[in-house]
């Protein structure tokens, strides 16, 4: 049985358990609206994989399944309605409430038919293509999407290079500004609240860590906090980030750096402006010194997130439990991986305790007023601890009579809950376990204000003015036994302080000289940056200030003092010439088809776009000149009609200059077919012509991929041919791809590599040249067909010949004698009797009728003697040939050889395609003395 989820309704909690049978035929929800007491159990017709339970209405659910399909729900499981399907799984959500209109909208990521993703949203009570919205024009990365609090965010990539983008509030996406050569081959987003953004950032140079950015409230421009945050991969590609909001407390994280290979854990209690290590407790749990000492030694923390999601991770922290932060770790120079001690602070991490010797699993009840601790162990327990002093004294607790394998643990809705229920099995074939455990019992009374005292914040330094302001907040007394119940409130009241140094951070395009220190550090301007250079979004007519280099951290309260943003240089936008513009095709490919509808999109990233003038030159003939092209984002759409190369180019035009873009686009047809002509036989070292034959034909469009053996780096040729030689003997496999646009084919053939061969050439009649299609097929065929008859007629072994029948017209061959391995090449002189007596030696033993009917061509053995027919041979007087090429055979004079015509009464007929009608009579021409010397002899 899986889960499992909760949520809490008006009245009474409402959990829904996904539990699934072991043949994986069926799966049924099983719903409890009285705290677990009962579960009604509901069939489904799918396989749930997450269940996403609406913010505010709890009996709406969204279900993903295996097969990318959203289901909703309006009654809490009951009636499940198809959604959207081709959903990316993790990247839907339910709207934000104060921040989206309509409570009932969904945000998805969803694969189009073309394979590419995009970002829509819709209703859940109608989600067709009709009514579903796009709020950001063109395709996204898969898996990009995010929604968080005020922020939407997603990313696209083209030519190796990534754009991120951000939208605030649901107005349009913009794209975030990192530091210019930050090249981030990866991002995540680490914390959306209180209006602003943390993000972590590989950068190019970064394999194993990350850099901590911190945006404006906007999320567009991001300044770095840390450098080598320690991330570690995980299935699936997922990414951890060693970095952990502590809550209750703003303003307050922890991150692992990795430098060199060490590990350390640092904190910072101002939004990252300031870091500094955890100071190390003097004793341990048994009061024994721990001799950690600073700078040599401190506390470390593993900041990993559970595996399981219904146990915590290894540091554990609660909004109503301000200060309370309870981890795993060491003390040392650095974080050791297979310590696992575990340590606990109630003052924000001023100071700390040890408690337990190996990892436990933590649970806060009553506000943290009772915190449970379960043992992280493979083996089975029915013992659990429980501390309502902070940590400082532990109690034990029979959960169960029986040992369990804890599988997790999970507490009632509500922040003031004493009730928790621990779920496990008793072995791993048994269900599941479910131990109810009730705190209520064991405490007398509510606490009053007598029972509670105050705590200030303070930071490693003893500054009690953090984010600009002095925050006290109230805990209950140690020796006070009281429930803190559902009305505690931790805050107690703060304190606006004055403005110093350090509630301001280095504005985007700046750095400090030393981030880790507390002192002062100056902000400097990066070298990429100019402060006086308006904003790219700057508008003719309305006035910008340049940066001083600083800005107030976001949250921070701060009131007079120092201000680092004063004397702030206020100008008028000016008139600047468009600059970075770009023209692309929606979709990113630059090879179309034609008739294809595509669609160009202008973009300029810099420069005035109201008084600029576009002209539009897509290559064809088609001109036009735009007014604020790049503001309004129309697209340019247009078809070619044939195929070619077109110059596509839009120049952007004003007062104070220009910029030009250009893209070239290539318009053809996908190819259909590809046949790759190679001589079957040649002679080592001798040089042979591959050739390539495409349909349809693309000049100047198609590219050559050859691979010649085993070698796995091709030759490209932008020529349909490669002229190429072999330097060893044997078999060698030839392969071409060709690629055209879209569309790439392939074909291989196989050369025969020999240091001794003979070439004898073939003719035919010309009435045979009606009948060719001069296709590969067709001379493949006739070949094999002579090679074979002659075979059997001369007795020859037939892997000792190669008949082959050359494109185009007239038709002609090559018959190609390959000598038997190891037989030294022999010279032969053969007297004129002896050719004209082969001759007719041969044609007594074959003679062959090529015969045409309709598209059927008949070979017809000949045994017996039919007067009155003639058959011609007509024979080459050249001289032997050794080591052929067969090309430029030379055409000497021939003499013709009257011999008698012979045909069968049993027709021996080898049929290639359906026979019917006239039979034409076909001569085969042939060499004797060749004949005679390398076939008879």
């Amino acid at each position: 049985m899986l889960l499992c989820d909760s949520v809490k309704g008006t009245l009474q909690e409402k959990i829904i358990l996904v539990s699934s049978s072991h043949n994986d035929r069926d799966q049924s929800l099983f719903i409890s609206t009285d705290e677990g007491a009962t579960f009604q159990k509901q069939p489904i017709a799918f396989f749930v994989e997450t269940l996403l339970f609406h913010p505010k209405e709890e009996d709406k659910v969204l279900a993903y399944t295996k097969e990318g399909k959203i289901y909703v729900s309006i009654d809490l499981g009951k009636k499940w309605n198809l959604l959207q399907e081709r959903v990316s799984k993790d990247h839907f959500f339910w709207a934000v409430a104060g921040v989206d209109g309509d409570l009932d909208l969904v945000h998805m990521e969803i694969q189009d038919p073309s394979g590419g993703y995009r970002y829509i949203t819709c209703q859940i009570q109608n989600c067709s293509d009709k009514t579903m919205t796009v709020p950001f024009a063109g395709s996204t990365d898969r898996d990009s999407l995010t929604v968080q609090d005020d922020y939407i965010f997603l990313q696209t990539t083209s030519a190796n290079r990534t754009k991120y983008y951000v939208s605030y509030r649901r107005n349009g996406f913009v794209q975030m500004k990192l530091p210019k050569y930050a090249l981030p081959k990866d991002l995540q987003i680490i914390s959306t609240d209180e209006n602003q953004v943390f993000v972590a950032v590989q950068e190019w140079y970064q394999t194993d860590t990350y850099n901590l950015y911190q945006s404006d409230p906007q999320g567009v421009y991001y300044s770095i906090l840390l450098e080598n945050v320690r991330s570690t991969k995980q299935p699936e590609e997922n990414v951890l980030i060693d970095i952990l909001e502590v809550r209750g407390v703003k303003g307050v994280f922890l991150a692992n750096q990795k430098i060199d290979g060490k590990v350390t854990t640092l904190i910072t209690y101002n939004k990252g402006r300031d870091w500094d290590f955890l100071t190390p407790p003097d004793i341990d749990m048994n009061g024994k010194p721990t001799n950690c000492k600073p700078p040599d030694c401190y506390l470390h923390l593993h900041l990993r997130w559970a595996d399981n999601p219904y146990v915590s991770g290894t540091v554990h922290t609660k909004d109503t439990a301000p200060g309370l932060i309870m981890g795993a770790g060491n003390l040392g120079s650095q974080l050791v991986e297979y310590k696992e001690e575990m340590y606990i602070t109630s003052d924000c991490g001023n100071t700390w305790r040890q408690v337990f010797e190996e990892e436990h699993h933590i649970l806060y009840l009553d506000h943290g007023g009772v915190i449970v601790a379960i043992k992280d162990t493979s083996i089975p327990l029915k013992i659990l601890k429980f501390s309502i002093d902070e940590g400082q004294t532990w109690s034990t607790h029979n959960f169960t009579s029986t040992s369990v394998f804890v599988d997790g643990l999970l507490s009632e809705p509500g922040d003031e809950t004493l009730v928790m229920t621990v779920f496990g099995h008793i072995s791993y074939r048994s269900d599941w376990e479910l131990v109810k455990v009730d705190f209520r019992p064991s405490f007398p009374r509510e606490c009053t204000d007598e029972d509670y005292e105050s705590w200030e914040l303070t930071n490693l330094q003893g500054d009690r003015c953090i984010m600009g302001q002095q925050r006290s907040f109230r805990k209950r007394k140690i020796s006070s036994w009281c429930i803190k119940g559902k009305s505690f409130t931790s805050a107690l009241k703060s304190k606006v302080c004055e403005c110093v140094n350090t509630d301001f951070l280095c504005d985007y395009g700046f750095e400090r000289s030393a981030p880790l220190k507390l002192e002062s550090s100056k902000c400097f301007a990066d070298f990429w940056f100019n402060p006086e250079a308006p904003p790219e979004d700057c508008v003719l007519g309305q006035a910008y200030t340049s940066s001083t280099g600083y800005r107030k951290v976001v949250s921070n309260v701060c009131e007079g003092g120092v201000d680092l943003q004063q004397n702030l240089a206020h100008h008028m936008c000016p008139l600047t010439a468009p600059k970075g513009l770009q023209i692309s095709i929606r979709g990113e490919s630059l090879a179309v088809r034609p008739g294809e509808d595509i669609t160009f999109i202008v973009q300029q990233e810099q420069g005035d776009v109201l008084s600029t003038k576009y002209q539009v030159d897509l290559g064809d003939g088609f001109k036009a000149i735009y007014v604020n092209l790049t503001m309004t984002g129309e697209p340019i759409r247009h078809r070619y009609e044939n195929p070619g190369v077109y110059r596509v180019s839009v120049r952007a035009e004003n007062v104070a200059g220009h910029d030009e873009a250009v893209v070239f686009v290539q318009v053809n047809s996908p190819l259909q077919a590809l046949n790759l002509e190679v001589v079957p036989v040649i002679g080592r070292n001798q040089e042979v012509n591959l050739t390539a034959i495409i349909l349809p034909k693309n000049p100047n469009l198609t590219v050559f991929y050859w691979w010649i053996g085993n070698n796995l780096q091709p030759l490209l040729t932008l020529e349909s041919f490669l002229v190429t030689t072999f330097a060893e003997t044997g078999d060698v496999r030839v392969t071409v791809q060709v690629s055209c646009g879209s569309s790439m084919l392939q074909d291989s053939k196989v050369v025969h590599v020999f240091d001794h061969f003979h070439v004898l050439p073939l003719k035919f009649t010309k009435h045979l040249d009606m009948y060719n299609p001069d296709i590969p097929e067709w001379r493949e065929d006739i070949g094999r067909v002579v090679t074979r008859l002659l075979a059997k007629e001369t007795s020859i072994p037939e892997e000792t010949l190669m008949t082959v029948v050359k494109p185009g017209l007239p038709t002609a061959a090559d018959l190609h004698v390959l000598l038997p391995a190891n037989q030294p090449k022999k010279k032969r002189s053969i007297t004129s009797d002896k050719v004209t007596r082969a001759m007719h030696i041969c044609l007594d033993q074959f003679s062959s009728y090529f015969a045409k009917s309709g598209c059927t061509l008949i070979v017809y053995e000949i045994k017996r003697k039919l007067p009155g027919r003639n058959v011609y041979a007509q024979m080459h007087n050249e001289k032997e040939q050794e080591m052929t090429s067969p090309v430029n055979h030379s055409e000497d004079t021939q003499n013709i050889i009257q011999g008698e015509e012979f045909i069968d009464d049993d027709l021996d007929s080898q049929t290639l395609g359906n026979a019917r009608g006239n039979h034409s009579g076909v001569v085969l021409s042939i060499n004797s003395r060749e004949m005679h010397s390398y076939l008879v002899s």
